[in-house]
């Protein structure tokens, strides 16, 4: 039996096994002659009915062969033994055997059809409440609205799971709501791209320049740009780019548009001369922000009396003193209500930020501290020796019917505290950011500290830049490096590098080694040989406990997943005793390092101590323990904390020997191993190596070419970014 070869099975649901509700990702087992196990997304097959499956055969590590399924169709049990059997397994919630019984006796062949389309009639059943009824008539109707909803958009190639999705948002008027707009399945989070939409609307035989058409693709282009870190865009460059996506006239887009501002689909602003168009969510987010500044500005927090002499007993009791400009940050933030404190390594943002907590706690101020990453808020609770959250902990987050982070703590319920410190505010996006004022109390003091130099955020945004460049926040850099870091190459070369200067690449006595080479299959050997082995007997470094791989991209000939697959063969080959788990396209192997590619707030962890807790957030990097296939769990370390993982949530763990800089901000390694080789001149810039270098903690060594970090250095272009903020802090409010 080839395990490609197609096959179609005919039978009736015994068991079902296992099922994801989110999903409906089903595992179960066929009543048939060799009792088959089946798997696949088949969120409404419940047991008794009989289904026609097509898939193929294929063999699992610990159950056997499985018959994996690509598409099914089931039908509902037409005689008596089987409808009693079917209602009697318990698939539909408030029937038991006893009601089976009795509602087979009373409706015979037509039972189905009576409690789908008649609950008066099934109320009048001993047991049986109107709502009741009405409640088993929805279950029914809805199993019945998947299956024909799955038979309508099969043809699409549109995956179970989205049905789902699709299902659970319109019901049982999906089918309609698509044949009235097709561009509804690629306007949400169902899964679905423009362009198979635009097949199904193809099919029904709308035209190129239908207006429908063009309105969706306005929202796809500025969705799109939206991923790319834009809050807006300019009218023209939307109109000229979504004309030549949808190869039509860019007048229709640009009358397609006024009618979409017109109806408030979207939104127009006029940015000093320049029309600039906003999602409605994304400009309510930047306008809000923009207010509660302003609120921040004209209301500030209490002014703390006597600031010099609080300094200089902080001096006297550490034997410190502090640079003019470390101690204009302190002052700043105890005199009013607002500061940014922005600065490279080694200009002092942690003894100034922790001068600033220990006067406000001296004070009797509730102070509370949060970084937008995991990694990010442990190192800044051992920096300043006070507990640090993620923003996201902070706010208590918890998840909407649609997956989407909601906040319990908002303008309604409001953080408890006086003065609130975030860390890596270049990371923070402009709906996080949002969320955070709408949190805020009056009379609270903001404190942001952040490196105006590195990424900015992944989400939507430039929260940071925005901030600084407004002209009405005040901002205090520090840029005096003291003395202690001026010993660090990485320190000064990270300066040399902001500055446009190329970094000094030729000591090697110091923390900063540059290894050149022109050649890939060199400069690939020459990272594995320094994680394997060299830096281990040099340093007594391991990959797993102190050093990173850090690429410009994914892609490539040395990108993080071609640098992955390379390491994870040397540093942890396969073993018969190790298992494995093939999850999309990467193969995990117990024993391999990996990352948490999104927050995760529901996952399980356990201490060594026995302290429990929940949460395992993007970025955070662990050690695969086990994958166990009988319970379908995998074991992850991080840290010292143990989480376990539903086979169904392994697409979330990425290998982690490389990584790219972007997913590696807010984190910092003892040694940073950086390959650079030709690859897209998107990627070559400045920011993302100065980036990449102030992720090194002890080491930092670039592996590659010259010219390229030449390239880097000198292209100071960082990543335009299309955002309100910065216009709507500035534009005078009406009288």
């Amino acid at each position: 039996m080839q395990n490609n070869e197609l096959f179609e099975l005919c039978a009736t649901v015994e068991t079902i096994i296992y099922r994801n509700d989110s999903n409906g990702y089903s595992v179960i087992e066929l009543d048939d002659e060799d009792q088959t196990t089946a798997v696949g997304i088949m969120p409404d097959v419940n047991v008794g009915e009989n289904v026609r499956l097509i898939g193929c055969f294929k063999p699992h590590a610990s159950y056997g062969m499985q018959f994996s399924v690509s598409t099914y169709e089931k039908t509902m049990p037409e005689d008596i033994a089987g409808i009693l059997s079917y209602l009697s397994s318990g698939s539909i919630k408030g029937i038991g055997p006893a009601t089976a019984s009795n509602l087979v006796k009373e409706f015979g062949e037509a039972t189905l059809d009576v409690l789908m389309n008649e609950p008066e009639r099934v109320a009048r059943i001993k047991g049986i409440s109107l709502n009741k009824a009405k409640d088993i008539s929805a279950q029914l109707r809805e199993s019945s609205g998947i299956r024909e909803l799955m038979i309508y958009l099969g043809e699409y190639d549109i995956s179970p799971a989205s049905v789902v999705k699709i299902y659970k948002a319109f019901g049982s008027r999906s089918v309609a709501e698509i044949e009235s707009n097709p561009y509804c399945l690629s306007d949400g989070d169902f899964g679905v791209s423009f362009e198979k939409a635009d097949k199904i609307a193809l099919k029904q035989g709308r035209e190129p320049d239908e207006r429908l058409r063009i309105r969706a693709g306005l929202a796809y282009v500025l969705a799109h740009n939206r991923s790319n870190g834009h809050t807006c865009l300019p009218s023209d460059r939307l109109v000229e780019t979504t004309g030549s996506f949808l190869g039509v006239e860019y007048r229709s887009v640009a009358e397609a548009l006024d009618g979409m501002i017109a109806d408030e689909s979207l939104i127009s602003y006029d940015a000093q001369g320049r029309r600039m168009i906003f999602s409605v969510d994304m400009f309510s987010s930047e306008c809000y922000i923009a207010q509660r500044i302003k609120m921040i500005r004209l209301f500030p927090a209490a002014f703390i009396p006597d600031i010099d002499k609080h300094i200089e007993t902080i001096e006297e009791y550490n034997g410190i003193k502090y640079a003019s400009m470390q101690k204009e940050a302190i002052t700043q933030a105890l005199t009013g209500g607002l500061l940014v404190l922005t600065g490279g390594p080694g200009t002092g943002k942690t003894t100034t930020l922790n001068a600033i907590i220990k006067i406000l706690k001296d004070k009797g101020q509730t102070v509370f501290l949060c970084a937008p990453t995991g990694r990010a808020a442990q190192r800044m609770s051992e920096v300043t020796g006070e507990e640090a959250k993620t923003i996201h902990r902070l706010l208590e987050v918890s998840w909407d019917k649609n997956d989407k982070p909601a906040f319990k703590k908002n303008e309604k319920n409001m953080l408890k505290c006086d003065a609130l410190i975030i860390d890596e505010v270049s990371m923070v996006d402009a709906q996080l950011f949002e969320s955070v004022m709408r949190a805020l109390p009056m009379g609270c003091r903001l404190i942001l500290v952040g490196d105006s130099h590195q990424l900015p955020s992944v989400g939507a945004g430039n929260v940071l830049d925005d901030l600084t460049s407004s002209g009405i926040v005040p901002v205090v850099e520090l840029n005096e490096i003291f003395r202690q870091s001026l010993q660090s190459l990485i320190v000064t070369n990270a300066h040399r590098i902001v500055r446009g200067d190329m970094p000094e690449l030729s000591v090697r006595d110091k923390d900063f080694f540059f290894l050149p080479s022109e050649k890939k299959e060199v400069i690939r050997k020459t990272v594995v040989d320094l994680c394997s082995t060299r830096l281990c007997k040099a340093y007594g470094y391991d990959v797993f406990q102190n050093i990173q791989v850090l690429a410009p991209g994914r892609k490539g000939e040395l990108g993080v997943n071609e640098l992955n697959t390379t390491l994870q063969a040397v540093i942890n080959p396969s073993d018969d005793s190790k298992a494995e788990l093939v999850s999309g396209k990467k193969l995990l192997r117990e024993g391999d390092k990996v990352m948490q590619t999104k927050n995760n707030y529901d996952l399980l962890w356990v201490k060594e101590d026995g302290e429990t807790g929940e949460g395992i957030f993007n970025g955070e990097i662990g050690v695969i323990e086990s994958i166990k296939r009988n319970s379908r769990i995998i074991k992850v370390k991080f840290d010292d904390k143990l989480a376990s993982y539903d086979f169904d949530f392994a697409a979330d763990l990425d290998l982690a020997y490389a990584t790219t800089v972007h997913k590696s901000q807010g984190n910092e390694f003892d040694a940073v191993v950086m390959p650079l080789f030709r690859g897209s001149p998107m990627l070559y810039y400045r920011n993302l190596l100065y980036t990449a270098v102030t992720r090194a903690k002890k080491l930092m060594i670039i592996v590659g070419s010259r010219e390229i970090i030449r390239k880097m250095v000198d292209n100071n272009r960082k990543n335009k970014r299309y955002s309100g903020l910065g216009f709507f802090l500035t534009e005078q409010d009406d009288e």
